[in-house]
């Protein structure tokens, strides 16, 4: 269920623009912002620090770790985002924290944090859905005014729309996610994880040459991805794959390159399909591009051809924006602020499954 709402204290300089700080720690990116908005409603990107826990090639990270690495790098990140916002925490009108979905451990380690800082100062709190924050940065970024959200990150995968207030969920993964997948697969090729496993497989796919066949699973607007990465390791066992790529250039050899350009381009061709369907129920010409995989270049490019062949376009940010960051939280925590939506001291938990539906989206006609 959503947190309980209260509306806060009329602010006591109301002439001057707001300004919050956003913090995210939902999973190995730790992030903090701050954001301004202006009386006519323009907003402002003042600071969006970030620091990512990176595991050697072949590991993922733990929630304990990665809760560990969020304890000893907060209060710097947060004093870095000050700093360069030049403001100090005494000018801040709210602090956002993300409340969830996320990792559990890494969760309540930015929770605290912005529970203590709101006692210390006086400040409301601000409890932000992981997903509508992705959401209203892609929006304020890009112009985008009511587009079908692509939300594609580690652990989400979803095909949103907005109406009566409320982000509705069209489609979605019914297993793991797709940053996930091409996460997992990144480890058993051994790629690094520096600066993202993700990234690292979008660059190999560049130098793929062959598409291998793989499961196609999609149903009605929902996906299936556990299969397709089951059959992508599988390849990896099969006497005729090299690691090392070497003899790429015959047909009997099977490579790292082929592998990552063919999980790519099923995974992606299974989005497109379900978020055009999507475009289609809603009579929509706009596809917003959310998350961290909405990075990938060959994602947006496969989505700028349907959307074009429909009359449309695509909207999706840079890694500034798409990665997990803390200004997303500022944004989302600020709009919800603003209609007097707070979290009491007592809602200020985290839960890892927080869905997008379930958020109030009062800043919305």
């Amino acid at each position: 269920m959503p947190a309980r709402t209260s509306r806060p204290a009329p602010l006591q300089r109301p002439d001057r623009p707001y300004l919050a700080l956003g913090l995210e720690g939902s999973a190995n990116k730790l992030g903090a912002g701050i954001i301004k908005h202006a009386k006519d409603g323009s907003s402002t990107v003042l600071s969006n620090i970030r620091h990512t826990y990176i595991t050697p090639p072949g590991e993922g990270f733990q929630p304990r770790d990665t809760a560990l690495h969020h304890r000893q790098w907060i209060m710097g990140v947060i004093k870095d985002a000050l700093q360069k916002a030049g403001v100090s925490i005494h000018d801040l009108d709210c602090i956002c924290y993300t409340k969830g979905p996320g990792m559990g451990a890494p969760l309540q380690s930015v929770a605290l944090v912005a529970r203590t800082l709101s006692q210390l100062y006086g400040k409301p709190l601000v409890g932000v859905n992981h997903c509508v924050g992705h959401i209203e940065m892609g929006r304020e970024i890009t112009g985008a005014q009511n587009p079908v959200v692509l939300y594609v990150s580690g652990g989400n995968t979803q095909v949103i729309a907005y109406s009566r207030q409320c982000y509705r969920i069209f489609g979605e993964t019914l297993d793991i996610a797709v940053g996930n997948c091409l996460d997992r697969f990144a480890r058993v090729i051994n790629l690094s994880n520096d600066p993202s496993p993700g990234y690292n497989i979008e660059q190999e796919a560049k130098k793929g040459k062959r598409l291998l066949p793989l499961p196609y699973t999609t149903k009605g607007m929902d996906v299936s991805l556990s299969g397709i990465l089951t059959s992508t390791e599988a390849y990896t066992q099969d006497k005729r794959f090299r690691l090392d790529g070497t003899g790429s250039d015959s047909e009997d050899v099977v490579t790292p390159a082929d592998l990552c350009f063919s999980l790519q381009e099923t995974i992606f061709s299974m989005l497109v399909e379900i978020t055009e369907r999507a475009m289609a129920h809603i009579g929509s010409k706009e596809v917003l591009i959310v998350g961290g995989v909405g990075c990938n270049e060959r994602l947006q490019e496969m989505m700028g051809i349907m959307a074009k062949e429909r009359g449309g376009q695509v909207f999706a940010t840079d890694e500034r924006f798409c990665i997990d960051n803390g200004i997303m939280i500022a944004q989302a925590g600020l709009l919800a602020f603003r209609m007097g939506q707070c979290t009491d001291l007592a809602d200020s938990t985290c839960t890892q499954r927080f869905r997008t539906d379930q958020v109030h989206v009062a800043w919305r006609a």
